[in-house]
């Protein structure tokens, strides 16, 4: 499966309750679970307007149908290319 960051405008992100970050994982959750695609959300991070999601997909046809179904906006959605850290200098 390939990687997708996906960036997505949410107003007020950062503001968001811990309830209502959970009713947005369990919507997400959901979603992947309804696919049929092998599927997986790793994590987001939320930062000011901003959710930036990292998910495991085939394409990126799938990361647009789960934010279609979950109704979340998916800004952008790109396939990472590659990980880089501190111990790329070392390789």
């Amino acid at each position: 499966m390939a990687t997708f960051l996906i960036e997505r405008t949410i107003p007020g992100a950062s503001d968001l309750s811990s309830e209502q970050l959970a009713e947005i994982a369990t919507t997400s959750n959901d979603v992947v679970d309804s696919l049929g695609v092998p599927y997986t959300w790793s994590h987001s991070y939320v930062a000011g307007d901003k959710f930036y999601c990292v998910h495991q997909t085939d394409d990126a046809d799938s990361v647009r149908e789960h934010a279609r179904r979950g109704g979340f906006p998916a800004d952008l959605v790109v396939e990472v290319a590659a990980t880089i850290g501190p111990a790329t200098a070392d390789d």
